[in-house]
């Protein structure tokens, strides 16, 4: 009876893992469809959206942090900024007391546009997770977390 159970648990697992798999394939589709709503470059729009989610969270970011969360290099960075700059979708700022670090802000009317792509799927999601308990999401966030903790540790000791 334990190994039924325990195939069972491994079943339960590689379907956790497939819908963590399919989420993430949604999330890319939804990316490409942002980045040609805005009429940009995929890239650009993941960079877009990742300077104004730092924003969000408080904690902006530098150029470098996002040449690692984007996966470009200094130079394939510098030339994306300098295009989203042109065009208005960020700016650069020098708002630390070292004046050499610089900040990445999102332009005004991104989080505009972003809350308007992104808004009818934001309270779909809220009134999905308005169906379970406190204490089940409280649950859910801490194996997300756990699970980002582990791929990020992945992702730094298997640097491919």
């Amino acid at each position: 009876m334990e190994e039924a159970v325990r195939d069972g648990v491994a079943e339960q697992r590689e379907r956790l893992m497939e819908s963590l798999r399919i989420y993430g394939g949604h999330y890319a589709q939804l990316s490409r469809r942002f980045a040609a709503w805005l009429g940009l470059h995929s890239t650009d729009a993941t960079a877009v959206l990742e300077i104004a989610a730092a924003e969000e969270r408080g904690a902006p970011l530098s150029p470098a942090r996002l040449s690692e969360r984007i996966s470009l290099s200094t130079g394939a960075t510098t030339a994306l900024l300098n295009r989203l700059e042109s065009a208005g979708h960020i700016t650069r700022a020098r708002e630390h007391s070292d004046r050499r670090i610089v900040t990445l802000r999102s332009g005004a009317h991104i989080q505009e546009r972003a809350d308007e792509f992104f808004g009818p799927l934001a309270h779909r999601l809220d009134a999905v997770m308005s169906h379970y308990p406190p204490e089940l999401l409280a649950q859910f966030e801490a194996f997300m977390a756990d699970l980002n903790t582990t791929m990020n540790g992945h992702l730094a000791d298997d640097d491919r």
